[in-house]
């Protein structure tokens, strides 16, 4: 039977992290009863992420892992993933399980409604979600959005929420010819969409800050927006 959903999770060094939420993944698309793929993307872990993952594999049909013997970044792991994928349907999220599987619910209407891409969001104002985070992030990602903003990438307002569905379609198109490796890759997916003239849906979402983000504003920040500079001269200059 056809997979209906994948869903690609990037993982360094997420031995602590990951367990958890694969458990709540598996629960959740086995409540549902379609068939579903999960693929984890083991991007060169040193703390016995690759231990784990393949305990689990042994128990658990579903979960799919591709390792790299080198680290590619978020971008490469991800892409890796999503190209791998067989789902008519396809959505990668972070491994420390900051937005629940269960948001799933609010992105499928859109892709029921003929959107390529839906974005879950901590930006957008919605009474019905809760968005925890600590002060300094919250100010960061807006600083963060207002730059990819200025850069070429308008209305919307959170690119960086790593829960992201996408067709298969959409898929292919959009993570074939991605280039950036880092953690920049959300906006160069996002700016190739507009590119290509594909509906992009923001969504809200609830979200919880996790202890041990490998993302800093100090030392991550500029060099994500070095990425988006040359993601944007790159499609600018192929149009």
């Amino acid at each position: 039977m056809a997979v209906r959903w994948s869903v690609v999770i990037p993982a360094f060094n997420e031995a602590t992290r990951l367990p958890p939420y694969l458990e709540q993944i598996f629960e959740y698309f086995e409540g549902r009863g379609e068939p579903y793929e999960v693929l984890v993307v083991n991007d060169a872990s040193s703390d016995g992420t690759g231990e784990m993952l393949r305990a689990v594999a042994a128990r658990q049909p579903a979960l799919r892992v591709l390792t790299h013997a080198h680290n590619h970044g978020k971008g490469g792991a991800v892409r890796a993933g999503m190209l791998a994928a067989t789902g008519a349907f396809r959505l990668f999220t972070d491994a420390d399980g900051a937005t629940p599987i269960a948001e799933l619910k609010r992105l499928e209407p859109a892709l029921a409604g003929g959107a390529d891409v839906v974005i879950g969001s901590r930006a957008l104002a919605d009474p019905a979600v809760s968005v925890r985070t600590r002060a300094h992030r919250l100010a960061a990602g807006r600083v963060f959005n207002w730059v990819v903003a200025r850069l070429g990438l308008h209305g919307i307002a959170d690119t960086q929420c790593g829960f992201k569905a996408f067709t298969a379609a959409a898929a292919a198109r959009l993570f074939g010819p991605l280039e950036t490796q880092g953690f920049g890759f959300d906006v160069e997916l996002l700016l190739r969409a507009r590119s290509a003239g594909m509906r992009i849906v923001e969504v809200a979402v609830n979200w919880a800050d996790q202890a041990g983000s490998k993302v800093s504003v100090l030392t991550t920040g500029p060099g994500m927006v070095v990425e988006i500079v040359r993601a944007r001269w790159r499609i600018g200059r192929t149009r």
